[in-house]
Parts: structure tokens; sequence; C-alpha cells
């Protein structure tokens, strides 16, 4: 048993990938430079609504990226991501 990967880097990769398969949970950085996350988000959204998806951050980034925290089950830090990897990929999100 094990977990697929997918890596994405544009809405349009996203589409494609969700079209193929509906994922378990996603994982977003959100402090990529020149990210669309408005265009992320909205294909994510018309495409599989119902996938949790953890936003990571930086402690120093937290108040410019607020502003899409709500489109996201959850956000962390990126140490805490580092800290609590393990168990989101093996128990998921609500664990």
């Amino acid at each position: 048993m094990g977990t697929n990967l997918i890596f994405v880097r544009t809405p349009e990769d996203l589409e494609a990938e969700l079209a193929r398969q509906a994922p378990e949970l996603a994982i977003v950085d959100l402090t990529t430079p020149g990210w669309d996350y408005g265009a992320f988000f909205d294909a994510f959204d018309a495409v599989r609504p119902a996938v949790p998806i953890l936003g990571f951050t930086t402690h120093a980034l937290a108040r410019q990226t607020q502003p899409l925290h709500h489109r996201c089950s959850r956000v962390v830090t990126k140490e805490t991501l580092t800290l609590e990897l393990p168990r989101i990929l093996s128990q998921g999100l609500a664990a």
C-alpha cells in the first residue's frame, strides 16, 4: 500500500490531474511567488470540492497569505507541516 504524489505547477495541470483521479488530500504552499492562487482554488473547487486542502505558510508571511486561508481546510506553518506531515499523510487532516 502506497501513496501516489502528484505535483502540479499550473491550474491547467491541476484540472488535468483532477480529471484523472480524486485525491485524498491536497497540500499547497501558499508562499510561492507568482502562483495564481485564485485560479488554483477555482479549478480545485470546480472539479473536486470535497477534497481537503492543507495550506502552509511561514510565520513571516502568515499575514500576507491570510486572504487565502479561508479557501483551505487547514493552514499551518512550514515548521508545523514538517512536524505533523507523517501523521497527516497516514491519518488525514481530521485525525
